[in-house]
């Protein structure tokens, strides 16, 4: 039997959700394979935390060294896998690295890492919680963690064959400059965002196209950013009317929309090459 491992790396799981995921596995998953196996951190609380960073990498290394588990699985984002990400990469095994490990937003730390420590098999996509917003979400993320099924990638990676990488923008924005950055020279970059105000989004873009180590990126694509907060007075721009600014403010080539967001429809985008 498979078996995926469902890590908190960042914020409290609230409660019900590891039921929900539960009942959605139980409906959706004939014959219980592959079976999602739940660390009792998962239950952990410290202040906004899925337990303190200490606890948080204690439960992600020891899932991710486990050879009875085969598959990470990120149960939801929020914040705090940062906090942990700088430690946790020395102390993961050959084992590790075989792995595939699947989530998004703040998730992009851990993922950020493990792709510039040479991880294979890492990429943005849905989390364990968003099996609550549709069986397809779901479906879609079992299908790449059990077998990397490429029926559920971003559309634009069956004819784009540069690599690629995914991240939300303000955690982007706040990986450049730190020991997480991975090297993105010629790869295409996918950004997204949520509950976001367009100011803020405009000034994370600035930050992010001004790195000497982004303008070696092939070009960006723009997801979806929704949930934007108000602007008072109102900005003006459209998230992508920004994204498309900084592009071309910093020779960046723009290369269109990416099929990325935070909700059901978001697509998985493997980080690196393809095949």
């Amino acid at each position: 039997m498979f078996k995926i491992g469902v890590v908190a790396a960042s914020s409290r799981v609230s409660p019900g959700v590891v039921e929900d995921i539960q009942a959605w596995m139980a409906a959706h998953v004939p014959g219980g394979d592959p079976a999602l196996v739940f660390h009792p951190s998962l239950h952990a609380k410290h202040g906004h935390f899925a337990g303190d960073d200490t606890t948080r990498a204690r439960a992600f290394v020891e899932f991710a060294n486990d050879p009875r588990i085969d598959a990470i699985w990120f149960a939801r984002g929020g914040y705090g896998s940062c906090r942990i990400a700088e430690a946790v990469i020395p102390q993961l095994g050959p084992e590790a690295r075989r792995k595939r490990y699947l989530g998004y937003s703040d998730a992009g730390s851990l993922l950020a890492a493990m792709y510039r420590a040479g991880f294979a098999h890492v990429a943005h996509g849905p989390m364990a919680a968003d099996v609550r917003r549709g069986v397809e979400t779901g479906r879609r993320a079992l299908a790449w963690l059990t077998q990397g099924d490429p029926a559920g990638f971003e559309p634009s990676l069956a004819t784009d064959p540069r690599p690629a990488a995914a991240f939300n923008i303000t955690i982007l924005s706040q990986l450049l400059g730190t020991p997480l950055e991975p090297d993105l020279s010629g790869h295409v970059l996918m950004l997204e965002e949520v509950s976001e105000a367009a100011y803020r989004i405009d000034r994370a873009m600035f930050h992010i196209t001004s790195q000497t180590s982004i303008r070696r990126v092939a070009g960006i694509r723009m997801g979806r950013a929704s949930d934007v907060t108000p602007n008072e007075p109102d900005f003006g721009m459209t998230a992508e009317e920004i994204v498309r600014f900084w592009c071309a403010r910093s020779g960046i080539p723009y290369l269109g929309p990416a099929d990325i967001g935070h909700d059901a429809d978001n697509r998985i985008v493997p980080f690196g090459p393809r095949g």
